[in-house]
């Protein structure tokens, strides 16, 4: 009797959340990456994996960090890049955003790196092309390469993921990364917790899977990883908390607190840093630090990312 061949463990041909994938899919992912990040340290920092297949980046709202990464990580596969800017674009004379990614993609473009302030942005050019899509954040809703990179720096200090205690910090509500790295610190089997005022972290996020927390001194001595958010001001229409002085005081990451932690606690931020609000200076530089670790990790993890989603496109 002869066995069923083995399915491969990628299949999809879009990055559009983490709630999607399973826990093998994450660990293969990440295993991916793992491959791809000595690329960096070659002389020729360059691949032939994605050569001939195009990628644009749509982005319809502001980044430093996630355009670059995602345009480096397709050109060290050898990829076109074409860089789209809403502000050049006909998206300015009314057109819609599934009539400009069907334009786009009738241009030959292979993959769609979408950032949106619409939450389901990404979905939504899923379904209305044949091309491979990356969710590069929208709205409030996933950030899933962000996630993945949390995930990737997390397993490549601490050696693991399952088991760990992690807090997330601040302004959960209004967070994309938060509820990304919700879902995939839970799937590897970390314990969550978050931490903030109850404006900014609301029960509700129990039913993610994670712990909440108001207070953030009574958990310091027991996390493994701290991930410090932003204060989105941009997504914020009412005051959360009474002034940006209070807040720092009860949730900035600080020497004073970062001795309460374990010695080797691992702080992390998704960035943009605010120096003095979410974490101190002297933090922020510190020994514990991890933010130049995942700004560097998030390319060989997008380098990974769109190389198994191409392929599972060419297996299609």
């Amino acid at each position: 009797m002869t066995s069923e061949p083995e399915r491969p463990v990628w299949t999809r041909r879009h990055l559009l959340s983490l709630d999607e994938l399973t826990a093998d899919e994450i660990r293969f992912l990440l295993d991916t990456a793992e491959s791809f990040k000595q690329v960096s340290t070659r002389s020729v920092k360059k691949v032939p994996a994605l050569r001939g297949h195009v990628v644009v980046n749509m982005f319809f709202e502001e980044s430093t960090r996630t355009r670059t990464s995602f345009t480096l990580a397709a050109q060290r596969l050898s990829a076109d890049v074409v860089e789209f800017s809403e502000k050049l674009s006909s998206v300015k004379k009314g057109e819609s955003l599934r009539d400009t990614a069907r334009n786009i993609e009738a241009m030959g473009v292979d993959i769609m790196v979408v950032r949106h302030p619409a939450a389901g942005a990404a979905q939504q050019i899923a379904e209305s092309t044949a091309c491979c899509v990356v969710n590069a954040g929208d709205g409030q809703h996933a950030h899933p390469t962000q996630g993945l990179l949390d995930l990737f720096t997390i397993r490549e200090v601490k050696g693991r993921v399952e088991g760990l205690n992690v807090a997330i910090v601040g302004d959960v509500a209004h967070s994309r990364v938060a509820r990304s790295d919700v879902a995939g610190l839970v799937k590897l089997g970390a314990r969550v917790t978050l931490v903030g005022p109850p404006t900014l972290v609301p029960r509700t996020f129990e039913a993610l899977g994670a712990r909440v927390v108001h207070d953030l001194e009574t958990v310091l001595p027991e996390m493994d990883v701290i991930s410090m958010l932003r204060i989105q001001s941009e997504r914020i229409s009412s005051n959360v908390f009474p002034s940006l002085r209070e807040y720092v005081f009860l949730y900035g990451m600080n020497r004073e607190r970062l001795a309460r932690c374990k010695p080797d606690v691992l702080i992390m931020h998704p960035g943009p840093v605010n120096r003095g609000i979410e974490l101190a200076a002297d933090v922020a530089d510190g020994p514990n630090s991890s933010i130049l670790r995942q700004v560097s990790n998030g390319l060989a993890v997008r380098m990974a990312v769109l190389f198994l989603c191409q392929q599972a496109s060419n297996a299609a």
